[in-house]
């Protein structure tokens, strides 16, 4: 029988700032496998939604659930055991050591040595950087540091990555490259996306969550929310000439 529980659920979630509510009342739904895309305009609620599924926020409303397990009150760490791997925007990585190395870091928190060399391998196949391994990470292209990061999340085998705008800074290759490398983990973990980049969200968006004001404006698959006449206003009135619908 298929466990048709969410495996992130939010419920009248909420978080205010002094006299500013940066989110409200958002009811949210991940199904397990599922890739979800969070679009909006600068200010909208959504990377501050996304460090309230990471913990990084304590709501002021509503509650959070990961897997089942209710977060309020959990640190970060205590969030990533649950199976939630994050990304952000500047990589975290070790400059001084090779991509294999950090990737191995990564895959020997929970594992024993041999099971960590398997990882390793595995994850070096996947983001294509085998011919790399050796190489120090400061000495990568931008593209590249990104692919490890993301390497090193996999690397942990979470059951949820959350990626803050995956793209960023990249070239028009090495966005369709991360466009195939996220469609390829998709088919391992659930992934949220937080993306402003309208093209790379096309690439790999099934079902879009657009955010405005701090609440859900709307929710559907891409074809409906790209062509919706709410979105269309919402952006062109905050980002007039930044983005092509």
């Amino acid at each position: 029988m298929t466990n048709a529980a969410p495996l992130v659920e939010t419920k009248d979630l909420g978080i205010q700032f002094g006299g500013l509510k940066a989110v409200q009342g958002v009811d949210f739904s991940l199904a397990q496998g599922e890739l979800r895309c969070l679009i909006g305009p600068n200010g909208a609620g959504k990377t501050t939604f996304f460090r309230l599924l990471t913990g990084v926020h304590r709501p002021s409303a509503g509650s959070v659930a990961i897997d089942g397990v209710p977060i309020r009150g959990l640190q970060t760490h205590q969030i990533a055991d649950l199976g939630v791997g994050i990304k952000t925007q500047i990589p975290s990585l070790f400059d001084n050591l090779s991509v294999r190395e950090n990737l191995w870091l990564s895959a020997r928190r929970r594992n024993r040595r041999a099971q960590a060399d398997r990882i390793t391998d595995e994850v070096l196949e996947t983001i294509r950087l085998r011919a790399e391994s050796l190489t120090e990470v400061a000495k990568l292209s931008h593209g590249q540091r990104q692919w490890v990061e993301l390497g090193v999340v996999i690397a942990g085998r979470p059951k949820l990555i959350l990626l803050d705008e995956p793209a960023a800074g990249m070239t028009g290759r090495e966005r369709e490259r991360t466009a195939e490398l996220i469609r390829e983990i998709n088919g391992r973990c659930a992934i949220i996306v937080v993306e402003h980049d309208m093209e790379f969200i096309k690439m790999i968006a099934k079902t879009i969550t657009v955010f405005n004001r701090g609440q859900v404006l709307m929710e559907d698959t891409v074809d409906r929310v790209l062509s919706d006449q709410r979105v269309k206003d919402v952006y062109l009135g905050k980002q007039a000439g930044g983005v092509t619908l």
